[in-house]
This record gives structure tokens, sequence and C-alpha cells, in this order.
């Protein structure tokens, strides 16, 4: 796994003694740290930083941490990243209720700094160990995308040649693994907000994508899921 320098951690919690403990502690172990008192303030966070895991405290100020956490996994215009949910709730209910919302660990207050770190350690491990997160490289399901050369290679690293459009389609599915993305979605991802582009212009690109792909068997890693949109397989759990 990638050194602990590479990932950024969001600590939402509204407690400030808590919140500075887990601040600390994990910049002693190297991670990037953001951290807010408020879902708002994490929704902002979310929209300008690129955040590799949150830590959300269950009972926040307006908008719960549940209810966060649910708003997160239904939108589809914002990226997600694994959650850990922070709690004094320890009922089996409310954890079976984060589980169902879509968080990906549970840790009931109080918790040792031990335990939370071997707890994100095992989130991080399960959610990026086949990606490199370094800032530059994405490797996934046979297909490497350094984002700084623009360049795309096949698991042989043979090159494989894309136009600036696919380019940006591919890099932004490939952030997104497993996610489906409708043309209006990709649209205001990959072409921008406000950009007057007829949504079957997404279709065209897609079929110069997946030809080119398809050059070196690799045109499957697109999947077009009929009625919703499109979306990058998400690798299998090693």
């Amino acid at each position: 796994m990638s050194n602990n320098k590479n990932y950024q951690i969001l600590v939402v919690e509204d407690e400030e003694a808590i919140r500075e403990m887990i601040f600390l502690s994990l910049k002693r172990e190297s991670y990037k740290v953001l951290d807010c008192e408020t879902a708002e303030e994490a929704k902002d966070i979310l929209a300008n930083e690129n955040i590799h895991l949150i830590l959300l405290d269950w009972m926040l100020p307006g908008i719960s941490g549940i209810k966060f956490a649910q708003q997160l996994r239904s939108d589809g215009s914002t990226s997600q990243p694994p959650i850990i949910m922070l709690t004094a709730k320890g009922e089996e209910d409310d954890k079976l209720m984060g589980f169902d919302v879509g968080i990906d660990d549970y840790m009931s207050k109080p918790f040792s700094i031990k335990e939370m770190l071997a707890r994100i350690q095992s989130v991080l491990r399960r959610s990026y160990d086949d990606k490199d997160i370094s800032g530059s490289v994405i490797n996934l399901s046979g297909v490497m995308l350094d984002k700084e050369s623009h360049m795309v290679y096949s698991k042989n690293h043979d090159e494989i040649h894309l136009g600036p459009t696919e380019f940006k389609l591919l890099q932004f599915l490939m952030l997104n693994p497993g996610k489906v993305y409708s043309r209006d979605q990709l649209l205001d991802h990959v072409w921008g907000v406000g950009v007057y582009v007829d949504e079957r212009t997404v279709d065209v690109h897609i079929r110069r994508l997946r030809k080119a792909l398809g050059e070196y068997d690799l045109d499957k890693v697109i999947r077009t899921i009929r009625g919703s949109g499109y979306s990058f397989v998400k690798p299998r759990k090693k």
C-alpha cells in the first residue's frame, strides 16, 4: 500500500477535543488531514479536495452524520471515499443502519488511537490497494493512466492513443470505478457545467474510447448500463 503521506483524510467531528486528538494523531502518522465541525463544511471540502477517507461523527449539528453519509452515497455528482463512522451509539441496530447506508466501518466512542489507526489502515488497504493514488498514475483493470503526461497504457505497457476528450472521459470514469454516470452527469464533469453539447455526443466519445481500448482487448472495462449511463468496471477485491 502507498505511504500514509499520499492519503488525505477528512475528520468531521463537532467535539473540539476529540477532533484535535484525531487530527494530531493522524498527523503524527504522516497522513494529510483536513477537519471540520459540520456536514455543510464537509460538502465544501469534498467539492474542492481529493479526500481518500472520511472519519464521520454520527451526531453532528444540522445534518447528522448518518444522514450526510446517506446523501453522499446517493449523490452521483460527488466522489465516494470510504467512510468510518464515529459514534457513541453502540447498539447493533444502529450499526446495521450505518452499514445499510453504505459506511465502510464503525467505531464506538471511546476508542483507542491504536484501534483507530488499525481500522483506517484496513479500510484504506481494501479501498486503494490496486491504485497508485500518489497523484499521477491510476492503474485499474489492465489500464494504466498517467494524469501528468496524459498517456494511457495497456497492462503490457503498449501505448493506447486517445484524443483529449476520450482521455478526460476515461480519467473521470477511472477515478470513480463502479459508479454509474448518466450522459448529463458526464457532460457536466468532462465537458463542464454550462457547456451546451448534445448528450449523444457522450455516446460518440464512448464509442471512440472503446474502439481504442478494444485494440488491446480492454473495451469491456467501459460498461453500458441500459437506461442509466456508463461506468468503469470496479476491480474485484483481492
